[in-house]
């Protein structure tokens, strides 16, 4: 999807754009290069479950932006509820022994 196409449906014609920032647990600096491409990777498989697509992503050490193209009957808050416990639960498993030196519990 890029970032000017217009998708339809039966009776609808439709471009829905989200623009979502997610923020680490208290601000840390705890986002590495190689923590934000396996986000990245996260957010797409996620989003592709969802009948949505990941048009940009972007992030610097304490927060991830992400623009996302929906479908209309999607609920978004459900949507952002998934994304932020989906991805943070994968990258607290992956990337565990990183994020222990910024949290005493197994936050992100």
């Amino acid at each position: 999807m890029n970032d000017n196409e217009v998708m339809s449906a039966s009776h609808a014609v439709y471009a829905l754009r989200l623009h979502i920032v997610f923020v680490t647990k208290y601000r840390r600096q705890t986002l590495t290069p190689e923590l934000l491409d396996a986000l990245r990777n996260a957010f797409t498989a996620i989003l592709a479950d969802w009948r949505c697509a990941l048009i940009e992503f972007g992030g610097e050490a304490d927060h991830v932006h992400l623009l996302v193209g929906i479908h209309p009957a999607l609920n978004i808050s459900i949507l952002i509820n998934n994304l932020k416990s989906a991805s943070a639960r994968r990258m607290r498993n992956r990337f565990a022994d990183h994020l222990a030196k910024f949290y005493w519990k197994p936050y992100f």
